[in-house]
């Protein structure tokens, strides 16, 4: 390859161009050059969106592909449809997906997020627990704005497992910060197995409670999750052992 076309693609900001010319077919100069430009803007749209998943910290990167909706119950006001395109990023809403463990909010979330990035939007994601103590730690530090700041600069920001684990005050108040901080500023995604009903329980203070929850559910849709446990479904269909039977006994231990 003449070693003039890299050092001009490079001097343009082009370099992909020099890596992707033979791979185009030649008709005519404009659909050449049509088709190569394609080429490269769609590897960079890619790449970015390769970057924007790594840097959202998800634990996998599931995608909607072969997601089971059955267990959810959407609202009035949003269909799958309008979730699955992201709407409610655009408009700056929240979503709050609260049901039973193991029935795919997670997996939800992370599938939404991916899709996010994939895009071109950032994102951020954190388990509940995980986000508070790194937010004390950095706290001690005199560090904890920088990443309050991440997380509102994100255009969603996924919140998840709220009450599998109960906060210390500090910690509570940490994380109230963190949701005023992005109230009205961005999407947030946030997933628990507790009705709202029973979040003080793992906040402590009711008032502190009642203002988290009323910054969350302002602008939001609530997905609620019913149903067995998924991963338990799997774990049974790897067995020989009677599922209906097995399933009626984990629902009766639920109630």
């Amino acid at each position: 390859m003449d070693n003039r076309l890299r050092e001009y693609a490079r001097t343009l900001r082009m370099s992909d161009i020099a890596d992707l010319y033979e791979e185009v077919e030649f008709e005519n100069r404009l659909q050449y050059l049509t088709d190569l430009f394609a080429l490269a803007i769609e590897g960079r749209k890619n790449r970015r969106a390769e970057r924007l998943i790594k840097k959202a910290g998800f634990p996998n990167t599931d995608t909607l592909r072969g997601y089971d909706f059955s267990p959810v119950t959407f609202p009035n006001d949003v269909d799958r449809q309008s979730l699955t395109d992201l709407q409610f990023i655009e408009q700056r809403e929240n979503i709050l997906m609260v049901g039973a463990v193991g029935t795919g909010k997670t997996r939800l979330a992370i599938s939404l997020g991916v899709k996010a990035c994939l895009s071109g939007r950032t994102v951020k994601f954190h388990r509940a627990a995980d986000l508070c103590n790194a937010l004390l730690e950095l706290y001690s530090a005199g560090k904890a704005g920088k990443l309050i700041r991440d997380i509102a600069d994100a255009d969603l920001f996924i919140l998840d497992e709220v009450g599998y684990v109960p906060f210390s005050k500090a910690a509570a108040e940490m994380l109230f910060s963190v949701i005023s901080n992005s109230y009205e500023n961005q999407s947030i995604i946030t997933t628990s197995n507790l009705e709202f009903g029973r979040w003080s329980e793992i906040f402590g203070d009711e008032r502190l409670t009642a203002a988290l929850i009323d910054r969350l559910v302002h602008h939001a849709h609530i997905l609620t999750f019913a149903g067995p446990s998924y991963r338990l479904r799997q774990a049974l269909a790897r067995t020989d052992h009677d599922e209906d039977a097995i399933l009626e006994d984990v629902t009766l231990t639920e109630k």
